[in-house]
């Protein structure tokens, strides 16, 4: 049993930081240039940096979620996106690239640890586990970076390669 316990815990970790079927969060957040950060395609309701910061924001708040029982969610939808499609100074974007992968990792890490009951119902709601959670955060990651990439092949910013 504990042989297929972690045998999930690894394909969930694989499945949150990407890859497989998708883009992972580092070759989509690589080498991202300054200048387009902001800027929307015509046609695209988001800029890079409202897609960057949704995804860190979201995340997080599945993290906390997840692990806190005290913690309360950003009201919807106005605390999950920033206010404006600029990063607010030239630092912003590294920042927020940093929260976001930290966070990441913490969630890798609660789902690894063995004293995580993936199926045990959680404080907030009881028709919530960690294992949806971990879903939840594998599965909106890899729709937003997918925008995200999307948004850098407009602006010509992407390589194949």
């Amino acid at each position: 049993m504990a042989d297929k316990d972690s045998a999930l815990r690894q394909q969930l970790t694989q499945l949150i930081k990407g890859g497989n079927a998708h883009v992972d969060y580092k070759k989509a957040l690589a080498d991202f240039p300054a200048e387009i950060r902001g800027k929307r395609p015509k046609g695209s309701p988001h800029s890079p940096w409202e897609l960057l910061e949704h995804l860190r924001i979201a995340q997080w708040d599945i993290l906390e979620y997840s692990r806190n029982a005290q913690h309360k969610s950003p009201n919807w939808p106005s605390g999950y996106w920033p206010e404006f499609p600029e990063p607010p100074d030239p630092k912003a974007w590294d920042r927020s690239v940093n929260s976001f992968c930290q966070d990441l990792q913490s969630f890798c890490k609660l789902v690894e640890d063995e004293a995580s009951d993936l199926f045990a119902p959680l404080p907030a709601d009881p028709t919530h586990t960690l294992l949806r959670e971990a879903l939840l955060v594998a599965d909106h990651n890899a729709y937003h970076l997918g925008q995200l990439v999307l948004l850098r092949k407009e602006l010509g910013a992407w390589s194949e390669e």
